[in-house]
């Protein structure tokens, strides 16, 4: 698989994890069946992928990317969809993951561009 592919999707990874995710809020516990068999869904094809794309790019970096964006994604899926807010430390924590994941992407070695 070449590295445009592995990239493309492991972003199809990181949206079907957070849209799993938003469902998971949705699902109330588990105990609405439509948000929770979408939450399944979501998640079993986000590991799947992610599982795909570790055939190309090493686990580590993968997954941190998955991780990280993953991260900033639901949390602003949380800010508009369901109203959460964060408060500064919050907010600095995951600008300092998704800082990690750049960082890892521009300078690292480890990964094959």
């Amino acid at each position: 698989m070449n590295l445009l592919i592995a990239y493309g999707l492991l972003a199809i990874a990181i949206i079907t994890e957070v849209l799993g995710t938003a469902f998971l809020v949705k699902s109330n516990g588990f105990t609405k069946l439509v948000p929770t068999t979408i939450t399944v869904i979501c998640y079993v094809l986000s590991f799947y992928l992610l599982a795909q794309v570790t055939k190309t790019l090493p686990i580590g970096i993968a997954y941190a990317i998955w991780g990280g964006v993953g991260i900033a994604l639901t949390a602003l899926i949380g800010l508009i969809a369901f109203k959460q807010t964060l408060d500064i430390p919050a907010i600095i924590g995951i600008l300092l993951i998704v800082s990690g994941v750049v960082v890892m992407n521009v300078f690292s070695n480890s990964v094959t561009h």
